[in-house]
């Protein structure tokens, strides 16, 4: 069989630095327990091997049950201001590992909102990006998960003053179609000089790699198998795609997930989400080519 791995795959920037951070952690604070607020990447295998060198896990609603002094990682992902300063007040040591993509995304929002804006962000309702980012609104805010969505939105709300930007790892096809029906929907307004419109593409090019990487990997397979974990956002987002260009494609955690199917094709493309470490990504090549 030949496997064929996509040109960029695996983990992202803020990924890495994340579990580098958590891995530091363990070995610098090995008197005091380390916990991740909420799993620190959207990947069980990962989070498995973090878990048997002692990093524990702790939701948003149980942060009271710390301790002084226990040592708390923030994920990629970020947190709502009023997050970090139940932290800060329980005086818990605070290793900061938010994307700094993400970081300037809650910027521009804090900034943009505090002159009056109204924030759309194109992203997963629900998303721990997403809430995080909205905490810093201090504003309307909108999640909007589609071009559907936001036509709904703009047409049944009067707007002024309007700012749209992107949770990292959205759709750029998406983002691009909600972006066009902004523009043009404000251009029809353009007699009321009071309407501002502000568009700031704020997606990962680490998303846009990955998937501009798959699709030059499909012209060459006859099957893709996408590794990543089940609740990964930009994970899934690579499966859909893989979906639309193979009539074979997968969605699996790891190598013990790969379907019979897969081993009678002749060529096997290999892609993987931004929080798949390279040591599973290299299981599954592995067993492919036993």
């Amino acid at each position: 069989m030949n496997v064929i791995k996509a040109d960029t795959l695996g983990y992202c920037m803020g990924v890495r630095r994340a579990v580098e951070s958590a891995e530091v952690a363990l070995k610098e604070y090995k008197d005091k327990k380390v916990y991740s607020l909420g799993p620190l990447i959207h990947n069980q295998n990962a989070l498995d091997d973090l878990a048997s060198k002692g990093l524990n896990i702790i939701d948003e609603n149980s942060i009271d049950e710390l301790k002084e002094n226990s040592v708390v990682i923030i994920r990629a992902h970020g947190v709502k201001p009023s997050v970090k300063k139940i932290l800060e007040d329980k005086n818990t040591v605070i290793i900061d590992a938010t994307c700094p993509r993400v970081t300037v995304s809650q910027n521009r929002v804090k900034e943009f909102s505090r002159q009056g804006y109204t924030v759309f962000l194109t992203g997963d309702k629900g998303h721990a990006e997403v809430e995080g980012i909205k905490g810093f609104c201090e504003s309307d805010f909108y999640c909007i998960e589609n071009l559907s969505e936001a036509q709904d939105v703009l047409k049944t709300n009067t707007f002024e003053k309007v700012m749209l930007l992107s949770q990292t790892t959205f759709s750029e096809v998406e983002f691009a179609k909600i972006s066009e029906y902004f523009k043009t929907f404000f251009d029809a307004k353009k007699g009321d000089d009071k309407i501002q419109l502000v568009i700031i593409n704020t997606i990962c090019p680490a998303t846009k790699q990955r998937q501009e990487a798959l699709e030059k990997l499909s012209g060459k397979v006859k099957g893709i198998i996408v590794v990543g974990g089940k609740k990964s956002a930009n994970t899934v987002r690579l499966y859909q795609k893989a979906s639309s260009y193979v009539k074979k494609a997968v969605h699996i955690e790891n190598a013990s997930e790969i379907p019979d199917e897969f081993y009678l094709l002749d060529t096997v493309g290999i892609t993987a989400g931004a929080s798949t470490p390279d040591s599973v990504i290299d299981e599954v090549v592995e067993r492919l080519t036993k």
